[in-house]
């Protein structure tokens, strides 16, 4: 599907004029890889933060660089045709929807945003507004995944029987969620290892295999930690057609894995550890099943060591060379930006179901009760206080 090109004149452009909207810790590696040149099609014109302290590191590191205090000023500046918003989850989506109603392309960091009722009404401005949107989905450039997902599609797996993601090596110490005041509650940061570490597994997950019909969930919250958001998940997922999905994550485990297992009817496909191996069976489990006669018969099955790439692939760098070549050139996107809103619709359903001992019903989320329950979380913060004195840290991302 190509994505429209806003303006006509877009693709006139030799180069996109981006703007950075917050310079902390992803903003100022989006800012050096495009001041670096690693982006062709794109030329870094203006960065803003509304933390004195940012704005004055982004002028030294890059005198002659415009530096605004605030996203409206960038905006306003007629310095950009492009933004890249890189600030805190909550306000990735206002902060959308006014740069679509200034006429300008977006791309904006994950997750979309917390709930799913924020980011439906951005999905909305954003097809209004003509313009490119996309989403700093950097994990399909890696070609281990792009390799599973064009197996399924091709149909090399047959039937998926159970998909098992075991993602616990996202270990954070109580250092880490300290570190910053709005990390890891329910008022700043909305969620803890859904919300920040695992957008892009969730939207992998999607991505390679759909979206599950339903979901249960059991969740732990300050687990591990001095911390009021879930440190530990284990999801069941459920689809229509049989296939079931486990998803475990934990930011508490030390060394912690990082292992995807797909059954389906034609084996086993086992990512971990740099390797990705089908245990493929010479026919189908069932046409084995339907012809076989011996009680302990079981499928002839060959180790098959897939050849895939472990360098990770283009990463950001990638996902904004493609965005460039988007607007410019009609290429279709890698992440679309609406997209944002299946990986989180995956999130909020777990933390629904993990507060409420309910199956969640995926396909006719309830988006309402969701924001309902989420404010009461923020409501009964326990670092609320907290986090209203020190209003210019938390904000001082962007």
């Amino acid at each position: 599907m190509l994505v429209p090109t806003g303006r006509r004149e877009d693709s006139e452009l030799d180069k996109l004029k981006i703007g950075v909207i917050g310079y902390g810790n992803m903003g100022t590696g989006h800012v050096a890889n495009l001041m670096a040149g690693k982006v062709e099609e794109m030329e870094l014109t203006a960065v803003c933060d509304i933390a004195p302290a940012r704005r004055e590191a982004a002028k030294a590191a890059y005198p002659g660089l415009a530096v605004f205090e605030t996203a409206e000023e960038l905006y306003d500046s007629g310095l950009c045709d492009t933004v890249l918003i890189a600030v805190p989850h909550y306000k990735h989506p206002p902060l959308a929807i006014e740069a679509f109603r200034h006429g300008l392309n977006v791309i904006t960091e994950k997750p979309a945003g917390v709930y799913t009722k924020q980011v439906q009404e951005m999905n909305e401005v954003a097809e209004r507004s003509g313009k490119v949107f996309g989403i700093m989905y950097n994990q399909r450039t890696n070609p281990v995944y792009q390799k599973v997902r064009d197996m399924i599609q091709r149909g090399d797996l047959g039937h998926i029987k159970r998909i098992t993601w075991i993602i616990t090596d996202w270990y954070r110490s109580q250092a880490y969620h300290d570190s910053s005041t709005w990390r890891s509650t329910w008022r700043e940061e909305g969620g803890g290892a859904l919300i920040n570490q695992n957008p892009h597994q969730l939207d992998l997950w999607q991505w390679m295999f759909g979206m599950p019909d339903r979901i249960f969930a059991k969740a732990s919250f300050g687990k591990y930690y001095d911390i009021e958001v879930e440190d530990d998940v284990m999801a069941y997922f459920e689809y229509d057609n049989g296939t079931t999905g486990e998803y475990i994550t934990s930011t508490g485990e030390a060394p912690g894995t990082n292992r995807l297992e797909i059954a389906c009817d034609m084996g086993k496909v086992v990512v971990e550890g740099n390797k990705l191996t089908f245990f493929r069976n010479r026919v189908s489990e069932r046409e084995f099943n339907r012809d076989n006669k011996a009680p302990f018969g079981r499928p002839e099955c060959w180790e098959c060591n897939v050849p895939a790439d472990f360098s990770g692939g283009a990463q950001h760098v990638g996902i904004l060379r493609n965005f460039a070549a988007a607007v410019l050139h009609g290429t279709p996107l890698l992440a679309r930006g609406e997209e944002g809103i299946l990986g989180l619709t995956i999130s909020n359903a777990i933390h629904l179901s993990a507060w409420t001992n309910e199956t969640v019903d995926v396909k006719n989320f309830p988006h309402d009760r969701y924001y309902e329950l989420l404010q009461e979380k923020i409501a009964g913060s326990t670092k609320v206080k907290k986090a209203a004195q020190v209003v210019a840290d938390t904000k001082g991302t962007y």
